[in-house]
């Protein structure tokens, strides 16, 4: 395993680069194989490509501000002593890796919005706690945790089928969460990951190579010592509303309100967007004065300039994928040699690869969904565990998908070629337990 581990880990520090120019060669790529087997031509994958460029403006929003409102809430005084307090638990190596995964993935299985800022700001807090353990492990620990994002309590796939009016009801009928959450293989991948995932993460910190310098305090103002800004002598009016308590005091309690009554209304409904408002209005209120919440924002926000850049590029990878039929291809072929028994298997094998260049469950959904219900249909397999393997090799692959470690980076400080030698360790870990769950259960 160290042999493994090492080569991995070598191999991307030296071949991988910059996660923006993977979503360039990735769009190269999609493009000639969109060429090579579909029917659409040179100019029409460029009118794909670009047709599809901006469709993910407003998720990329939220994922900006994912970065941005979590190191907002991290930088109040209240938030670092809790986070202080929870990394205590570490005081080895061994603890502080197992302690960030297990967190990450408890966090994943609540709400992945909330996982995205969560893990990477404990790890860096537990590195604070326990300097030795090598800074790029921890964060790909922190970011394993979201290999069982869709087979907990906000997975897209099961959530949606469960919902009166979704697009394949006609079809499938409405499959409730005790059939697909709950299902006897959701559960056993589920608990197994939970258990063996953190243990595997440590042994990966044995067989790494030996800790290159990587700086655990790079992310700017999370040193724990730094103060919070001091309030000038305000001598004017201006300077005075700056510096007002009162103002995010009202405004944070007219947030907190309208939190309440989501939930009072909607449930638990966990979605990325109160997720993202609870977060700013918590700093609002945590950093007391809108003079301080505003330094806060400022530094905040040039954390978040990959995801806008990037963001794009991956909707125009996914436009070429559905507009040219690439997707319907590839979960096509799988289909062709699948039966009863073997499609759930080889249906989260194949979401897996078409999650590579659609990294988005809700967009997977949409291209892979209709193909393999249909196919469960005429195998006579079963469709709730057909669509949970779609759900699963969604979240299996992002392991090795820049498009969702951003954020995580984007918080940590680091790039993408150093967490993901130990990520391709995770993936191929976590596909044994995944592919047990859809052949025994």
């Amino acid at each position: 395993m160290k042999a493994i581990t090492s080569f991995f880990d070598r191999l991307v520090q030296r071949y991988l680069p910059d996660a923006f120019l993977f979503a360039i060669i990735l769009s190269f790529l999609v493009y000639i194989l969109g060429l090579l087997f579909t029917d659409s031509g040179p100019i029409e994958m460029i009118e794909h490509w670009g047709t599809g460029f901006w469709d993910l403006l407003a998720f990329g929003m939220q994922m900006a501000l994912v970065v941005v409102t979590g190191y907002i809430l991290a930088n109040t005084p209240v938030i670092k002593k809790l986070l202080m307090k929870l990394s205590t638990l570490a005081n080895t190596p061994a603890q502080a890796v197992v302690l960030v995964t297990f967190v990450a993935l408890i966090a994943n299985l609540i709400n992945y919005g909330f996982r995205l800022v969560v893990g990477a700001l404990f790890a860096i807090h537990v590195a604070r706690r326990v300097p030795t353990v090598d800074y790029r492990i921890l964060i790909a620990s922190a970011y394993s945790g979201f290999v069982v994002w869709h087979g907990g309590f906000s997975g897209s796939i099961p959530l949606l089928i469960a919902t009166p009016g979704h697009f394949l009801e006609d079809t499938m009928g409405l499959i409730p969460v005790v059939e697909t959450l709950f299902s006897p293989a959701n559960i056993f991948i589920v608990v197994t990951l939970v258990i063996t995932l953190p243990f595997f993460n440590r042994n990966l910190l044995k067989n790494a190579a030996p800790l290159k310098s990587i700086d655990a305090t790079n992310w700017k103002s999370s040193d724990e010592d730094e103060k919070q800004t001091e309030s000038l002598k305000a001598t004017t009016p201006a300077e005075r509303l700056e510096n007002s308590q009162i103002v995010s005091l009202v405004i944070g309690i007219m947030g907190l309100t309208y939190i309440v009554y989501h939930f009072a209304t909607n449930g638990f409904d966990l979605n990325i967007n109160i997720v993202n408002f609870t977060f700013l209005f918590l700093g609002i209120l945590l950093h007391k004065t809108p003079r301080r919440f505003l330094d806060t924002v400022t530094n905040g926000v040039e954390n978040a300039g990959g995801i806008i850049i990037q963001f794009p590029f991956y909707a125009g990878i996914m436009g070429m994928m559905v507009a040219s039929g690439l997707s319907e291809q590839i979960s096509l072929w799988f289909v062709n040699f699948s039966t009863e028994y073997t499609l759930p298997v080889l249906t989260f094998i194949s979401a897996g690869l078409v999650n590579v260049f659609v990294p988005s469950g809700g967009g997977q959904w949409a291209v892979q969904g209709p193909i393999m219900i249909q196919a469960a249909l005429e195998l006579g397999a079963d469709t709730a565990k057909t669509a949970m393997a779609v759900a699963w090799g969604d979240a299996w692959t992002n392991m090795i998908q820049p498009f969702w470690a951003l954020p995580v980076l984007a918080i940590a400080g680091l790039k993408i070629r150093d967490i993901m030698g130990f990520c391709v360790m995770i993936l191929l870990f976590s596909f044994i337990p995944i592919a047990i769950g859809f052949l025994l259960f």
